[in-house]
């Protein structure tokens, strides 16, 4: 754990201010929920809470079954990072930040099918040093009880590749099923 040397009173109400530097950092908005740890040592842990991280095992295998059957890269996102990939590198994307490109969209609530072979410019997908290059995607957010929380996202890197009508249904499909089961 990495000391930060802020240090906040907890007031009459039981309540502590965190830092704005911290919440930028680490992007918690106002209304985000936070999940609460404690250790043996007493500490106390924040940590931004991840609705969709409550269904991993069904996005994993969600993603996995539509790379098997399309052929592209697949992954899911929440709102901050990637959190499972199937058909790419892990390293590449797994845990990284979304691109504010991505937030953009998911924010809009805009489904976003897009090929450089019809030279139609890209979004960026997460946040990295050096962009990495698709040449096709797919975005579709993950809309549940009213709210994006995240979503399902089509890549290829074949310089030709075009996603249509198939891709877009699909990553629809992954993504209303997950919604609903948020609902759950």
């Amino acid at each position: 754990m990495k000391a930060t040397g802020i240090v906040r009173r907890i007031d009459e109400l039981g309540r502590v201010v965190i830092p704005k530097e911290i919440r930028r950092t680490l992007r918690i908005r106002e209304g985000d929920p936070l999940e609460i740890f404690t250790d043996r040592e007493g500490e106390v842990i924040l940590k931004k809470y991840s609705p969709i991280g409550e269904l991993n095992d069904f996005a994993r295998e969600y993603a996995t079954a539509m790379h098997h059957n399309l052929g592209h890269i697949a992954a899911i996102c929440d709102k901050d990072t990637i959190i499972t990939v199937a058909g790419a590198s892990r390293r590449e994307l797994l845990e990284k930040t979304i691109h504010k490109d991505l937030e953009e969209v998911l924010n809009a609530r805009q489904k976003v099918v897009r090929s450089a072979a019809n030279e139609e410019t890209l979004l960026n997908i997460v946040e990295t040093d050096e962009p990495i290059a698709y040449c096709a995607q797919v975005i579709v957010p993950i809309i549940s009880e009213g709210d994006a929380i995240g979503a399902v996202l089509l890549l290829s890197r074949e310089p030709n590749a075009t996603m249509g009508a198939i891709e877009l249904k699909v990553a629809e499909t992954a993504a209303s099923f997950l919604g609903k089961q948020m609902e759950q």
